[in-house]
Formats: structure tokens, sequence, C-alpha cells
């Protein structure tokens, strides 16, 4: 059997050195001409065109060159059937290997991470079996490792936490992976997505290092696996009850807070909060998948002494600083049940952290301000914690804007429910929507549920935040801008149906004088934490600007107007048509999708080579999609006058009818 193998070696070896030397084609495109002949099936035809008798490969579909070398091999979704080649391994400029949703099956072959230089790898949703190569270790300049949904097996390499570069994804899941969780797991920085749900993992989950920060998703679907975050006990806590979980990393302690007063939508006080609340957080505030519940005592605040002495001397104060200090809970919805002491008792899950502040996801009773310990009935809300930034609002300022934002009510608006005041806090309540953003609908993330989007329920999701857009524009004489438009602010319904968010943030943390800024003000307003369904957080800052009209960059100081928001609609319908993001990377051959876009159809290239493979597995009408593409370059012309405005857009989205 041994002997066999040698020989398979032996003849695939001389048969690449044959090509070699009868062929033309560089060192790199025999490299890839391995991996063609590695493939007995390609419905897509992708490979047709590989070809030795080309000098180079960098014209070839789904390679990506800079300076004449490879850099990028990108086969996500095309079906290909076969395995991968130790030759992919010669590749010594290779940055990126996408080659996710195909059925490549056999182990993953040691001599692949030769290619030190590899900085993303996706093999995620083949049939690939074995296990990870320690060799692995090698690669230094690794962010990014998605192997999900495999067949591989054997324990969790621990050469994985040798890898010091690693600050994106980890996915694991879906596999066959036993064993215990290596305590080393816990040096993987926090800011790291890990996902190792859903394979036969054993034992108790080592409660240690930023192992202590992962959501119960991250260890879901390992039936052996117990402790925390996982609701399931290990023999040791069941039998001494009295164990408590460990205070995680990124844990935070709220402030003390004024004791507040509850004012319905009438402006009626109904009672005071008095005394001490409890409130179950979530940790990883400070950066990313947050899960792990801590209770938090909310005590009211006492003046102090020379605060006290203040009083005593100015018995005359006016009666508006002592109600700028009092917290106030005000209704917006006469359908809103909930009271303050409601959301403050509940249990309440980071899903989101940026400039404005921290978004949570709260589950809490209904009706009356008072909780029993077992809910008979709950409602989910999502409550943001407005960061202090460059604002210093009055309260009276501060009702005036919020309440002017909660009259801006539409289907594909996120909904305003009530507002908290105080001094020191300032809280949103609006709905929550279990679907997630977009952003997590096209890019995926460890707790997305949704299947791919197809084409009718991408221009579905096209024309409502169109529609949604055009009604912030319209609502108002002062002509209201969302200023942040991106994926991540277009939250999913049940139906899918879009809902914008985020519209009035820019204003109530930026405050009245701060609509002009600067380019560094800009992008630092833009530090955008992606939000994920259920409890999974992940930072990225750079796809941020490049939902950014050019106008607001160029310029040291800038009014965002309604046409940067034109822009901003216009990148995100083309992220829908492509399903890549938006900003210069590898997929994007070091350019930002906009520009991707406008060179494809200026040079009159094939669908197929811009279009989502998701939508082309799917079924398409080309007419369909080619209108859609040409509003989405209208919208991102560079000259904002030459933009239309929202209403046409809308229309002209309207007018593309869905099959």
């Amino acid at each position: 059997m041994q002997f066999l193998r040698l020989l398979s070696l032996l003849l695939s070896s001389h048969l690449f050195f044959f090509i070699s030397f009868s062929s033309s084609l560089n060192p790199d495109g025999l490299s890839l001409l391995a991996l063609k002949s590695a493939i007995f099936k390609d419905p897509t035809r992708v490979m047709t065109s590989w070809s030795e008798s080309d000098p180079t490969p960098c014209h070839w579909p789904g390679i990506i060159c800079t300076h004449g070398r490879v850099t990028s091999l990108i086969l996500s979704g095309r079906r290909l059937s076969g395995y991968i080649p130790s030759e992919l391994g010669l590749l010594n400029s290779l940055l990126k290997l996408d080659l996710s949703r195909n059925n490549f099956s056999k182990p993953v072959p040691t001599r692949l991470f030769n290619a030190v230089n590899l900085r993303y790898i996706d093999l995620s949703h083949n049939s690939i079996s074995g296990q990870i190569p320690t060799q692995i270790r090698d690669l230094k300049n690794l962010t990014h490792i998605d192997f999900s949904s495999n067949l591989l097996n054997g324990s969790l390499p621990e050469s994985l936490t040798l890898l010091g570069s690693l600050v994106g994804t980890l996915n694991l899941s879906y596999n066959r992976f036993s064993g215990e969780i290596p305590p080393s797991y816990g040096r993987f920085p926090v800011f790291v997505s890990l996902d190792l749900g859903h394979n036969n993992l054993t034992g108790k989950i080592p409660q240690i290092g930023s192992l202590l920060n992962q959501g119960p998703t991250a260890f879901a679907g390992n039936s052996d696996l117990c402790g925390f975050p996982l609701q399931k006990l290990c023999k040791e806590e069941t039998t001494n009850p009295k164990l408590v979980a460990p205070k995680p990393e990124g844990s935070q302690i709220l402030p003390k807070r004024p004791n507040p007063s509850f004012i319905d939508k009438d402006g009626r006080k109904n009672k005071s909060i008095t005394g001490s609340v409890t409130v179950s957080l979530i940790s990883g505030v400070s950066i990313v998948i947050g899960a792990v519940s801590i209770s938090v005592w909310l005590i009211r605040r006492k003046l102090s002494s020379a605060e006290s002495k203040s009083e005593k001397k100015n018995t005359a104060a006016p009666l508006d600083d002592a109600e700028e200090q009092e917290g106030k809970f005000v209704v917006m919805d006469e359908g809103f049940e909930l009271e303050l002491e409601d959301l403050l008792r509940a249990s309440a899950f980071v899903v989101g952290k940026s400039r404005s502040g921290i978004v949570y996801r709260v589950v809490a009773g209904m009706g009356s301000g008072t909780v029993a310990a077992t809910f008979t009935s709950s409602t989910v809300v999502a409550v943001r914690r407005l960061s202090d930034g460059d604002a210093t609002w009055r309260r009276k300022d501060f009702e005036n804007e919020v309440e002017a934002i909660g009259r801006v009510q539409h289907p594909n608006i996120v909904r305003l429910r009530a507002y908290y005041y105080a001094e020191d806090e300032r809280l949103l309540i609006t709905d929550y929507l279990r679907n997630g953003s977009l952003y997590s609908a096209l890019h995926g993330g460890p707790s997305n549920t949704l299947p791919s989007l197809s084409w009718p329920e991408r221009l579905l999701i096209a024309q409502g935040t169109a529609r949604g857009l055009m009604y912030i524009h319209e609502y108002s004489p002062r002509k209201y801008v969302h200023g942040n438009l991106k994926s991540t602010k277009i939250l999913l319904d049940d139906e899918l149906q879009p809902r914008i968010s985020g519209f009035g943030l820019t204003r109530l943390v930026s405050g009245y004088s701060k609509l002009t800024c600067s380019l560094s003000a800009i992008r630092q307003s833009l530090d955008q934490t992606y939000l994920t369904p259920a409890t999974t957080v992940t930072r990225i800052t750079a796809p941020s600007v490049a939902y950014l009209a050019p106008e607001a960059r160029a310029s040291s100081g800038c009014k965002l107007s309604q046409k940067c928001d034109v822009y901003s609609f216009g990148v995100v319908l083309m992220e829908l048509l492509t399903g890549r993001l938006p900003n210069a990377s590898y997929k994007n051959n070091g350019e930002e999708l906009v520009h991707v876009v406008r060179n494809w159809f200026k040079e009159e290239k094939p669908l197929a080579e811009i279009l989502d493979p998701e939508i082309l597995n799917k079924g398409h009408p080309d007419k369909q999609v080619i209108a859609a593409i040409h509003v989405a370059l209208n919208c991102t012309e560079m000259d904002p006058e030459v933009r239309p405005r929202m209403r046409s857009v809308s229309e002209s989205l309207g007018r593309i009818k869905s099959v």
C-alpha cells in the first residue's frame, strides 16, 4: 500500500516537471495547473480557460495577481469536486486562499503551508477529512481561518495558538473534532471570533483568558461539553452549587445613577424607582463576543459633600439643575408596555459596540414594573447606551431631538419605542430584530443562521431600504440625513424586510455644532462594530470609510448631505449584488468595490465575474440584475450633483419586478 502511494507521488511529480519543461507558463501558473488536474468535476467550467500555453495565469478566472505574482486564489461556490494538491504550497506570494463551498475531499496537504505568506484561508463547506497539519503554525501572517463544515477530526490542534497574527476569525465548527479544549486556547486575543460549535468535544471548558469572553454559541452543539458559559454544569459544579462563574475579561460595572422617574407618552410622572436594582449584563463590552451573564448593581447616587455645601450656599439654585440630575424614562409608543424597572432587571446581552455607544439585546418581562423570577411572558428589545461623544446636551434639547427622531416612523425604519435621560446616562430603546444585519446575511458570522440570500430577496431588501431612506430625506423641511448608512445599519426582520437603524445617532453623539467635521473625525465616527445575530460582536474598521462619499473624504471640513446618503446606498447596493465587502480588500484586488464595479462595467466583462456566486448558483434574471447595477452606478457618481435623489432611486428599483 505504501509502495502504491509512493509510486503515485512520483508519477505526479514527474508529470508536474514534464509540464514545466515543455511549457512557457510561469511557475505560479504551473502550480495552479496542478489544482486543475486535481479537479474531476467543474460544472461552472471556471477552469476551462486555464491553459499551459499562457505565459501567466493572471487573467484566469479566480486568480488575482500583484506585480505578476499570484496573490489570491478565489474559487468559492464553484461546486468543484476534487482534492487540494500540495503544489499550491509553491505559491510563495499567495495571500488569500478561498476554496469554500465546493466539494473538496481528502486531507489538507502538509506542504500547502509552505505558502508562508498566507493571511487568509477559507476552506469551509467542503468534505475535507483528516487532521489539521501542525505545519500551519508556520503561517506567521495568518489573520483568518475558516475550516467549518468539513469532516476534520482528531483533537483541536494546539499549533493554532502559535499564530500570533490571528485577529479575525477562527472557525472550526461543524466538524468531528474530539477531546477536550486545550487551555492554551485562552491565549487567543479576545477580539478573535472563535467558533468550536457542533463537534464532539468533551469535558469542561477551560476558565482561562479569552475563553471567558466567549458566548455559548462558540461551544454549542457539543453534547459532552460542560461549564461556563454553557448552561450545562459539570459534575463538580452540580455537587457544589455555591460555585460562581468567574468574572470575564472586559466586563464592566455600570456607574451609579440618579434615582429615575418614569414618564409615559403624555408626560405624567408615575413613580420613582428606588433602592438597588439588579441588572444581568453580558461581558465583552469593550471588544467582542459577549454572552457571559454577570450581576451588576445599580445604586442610587449620593451627592458629595462639596455638592451639599454648594447647595447650602446657593439656596436659590434653579429647579432645572435638579431636573437635569434626576433620570427620566419616556415611552414614545403607546403599545410599549415595559417600564424602566423591567429593563433594569432583565437579562441583557451585548450585541455591538461603536463610537455611538453599546447595544444590548434585552429580554424582559411585561408590564407594570414588577418582574417575576420566571417570566410568564417576555419581550425582546434593543437598548443602545449612548456614548458621551462630543455633545453636551441639556435635557430639553435632548428630548426635542429624540422626539423628532421618534416621529420618523416607517415600515423600513427601526422604530424608537422609549428613551431614558439622566445627566450622565442616555438610553434609546428600539425593536430588536433577531435576523441581525444585512452585513451578517451577506458575509456570515459564527451566529448567522440565515441561508444565502437569493436574488429576489436581495432585490426586496434594496427596494425596502430605498423606501426607508427616501422617507427620512423627505419627512421634514430640515432635510434629514442618516449620515452613516452601511450594511450593518440595515437590519432584517422575520420576513427579510429591511429596517434602517441608527437614524439620528450622528446628531445625538456629535451634537448640534458638529455637523461639519474633519476627515479624521469622520473616520473615527465610522469606526464601526459589525453586528451579528445573538451575541456575536466583530470589530472591523476599514470597510466603513468605503461607504463615505468622495466629497466627504476630500475636504478638511465637510457637511454630510442627502447626496452623501445616496452614495452610501449605492455602495450597499453593490455589496448586495457582488457579495463583497466595499473596502480595498484582497478580493477587490486592492481597490474599493465602487472602482471594481465601475472598471467591470467600463471593460464590458461577463456578468459572472462581478456577481455574487450565491446569486449565480440560485439563478437570476440578467435584465433585473443589470438594471440594479445601473442604479448603483448612478448613486455612486463622483459628482454629487449628478447623483439622483432617493425618490428617483426608489422608483427605479421599484420598476424592477422580481420573479
